[in-house]
């Protein structure tokens, strides 16, 4: 039996999306797109090709980011969805061998940034009553990945602070979730090993990466009206791999 996919009336709702080109946040752009919404893409990188609004932005620079929301709020009067997918994983080594400055920077991205961009939108959000917030964490976050320090401490905050605003706002309007992916296949795999790919895929009980098409969907289900009763919440995404 073949199932079909979810369809989802974004229309007149503004997405931002940060990390927004490339692997998932070019999925989770495209499916929100797709449903009609107006995606604004926050990332370092400017793409000519890309049909969406950008702003080329640090998401680390608290500043920055803070005025990069005034402007499209001065534009378009409403910031309906914020999807945190801004990331950067940084090399895996023991604790004891990473760069301080490195590790500091991974926290910063990963966990810092998605402070900043929460921080300004939020107030616009509680303000209209209505908000759709997801945060792409990673089951690192729950797990604790071996010689990925950083990334995982940094996670798990996401994880932690996703539970903090969601209760904060529970009577807003404004929902706040994460989704916790285990590997996904991206560009980012090929830079790694096929005996370490291999042995991501082994720890699945479905012994296969997830695809972003599977992360943008259930992004998709989170920032619609179908999803109402949840928030503070993570979303496994790991085809069967995550045990609590």
């Amino acid at each position: 039996m073949t199932y079909s996919r979810a369809s989802h009336d974004f229309g007149d709702c503004v997405a931002v999306v940060t990390g927004g080109h490339g692997g998932i946040g070019t999925a989770i752009s495209a499916r929100l797109a797709a449903g009609g919404a107006q995606v604004v893409v926050w990332d370092q990188q400017h793409d000519p090709a890309s049909p969406y609004r950008q702003e080329s932005l640090d998401i680390t620079d608290a500043a920055a980011v803070m005025q990069a929301a005034q402007r499209l709020l001065g534009d378009t009067g409403r910031i309906d969805f914020l999807i945190n997918n801004a990331g950067y994983a940084g090399p895996t080594v023991p604790l004891d061998e990473y760069d301080v400055g490195e590790w500091h920077r991974i926290v910063q991205v990963n966990l810092l940034g998605v402070f900043h961009a929460c921080r300004s939108v939020t107030p616009a959000m509680r303000a209209a009553g209505r908000g759709r917030i997801v945060n792409i964490a990673s089951l690192a976050g729950k797990e604790g990945t071996p010689n990925a320090s950083a990334y995982s401490a940094a996670k798990a905050g996401v994880l932690a602070l996703t539970k903090s605003l969601g209760k904060e706002l529970a009577e807003t309007g404004v929902l706040v979730n994460a989704i916790a992916p285990a590997a996904v296949k991206t560009a980012l795999l090929e830079q790694m090993s096929p005996a370490h790919v291999q042995t991501m895929i082994a720890k699945s009980p479905m012994h296969r990466l997830g695809s972003v098409d599977e992360v943008a969907d259930m992004c998709a289900w989170l920032c619609s009206g179908s999803c109402s009763f949840n928030t503070g919440a993570v979303f496994d995404l790991s085809g069967g791999r995550a045990t609590y």
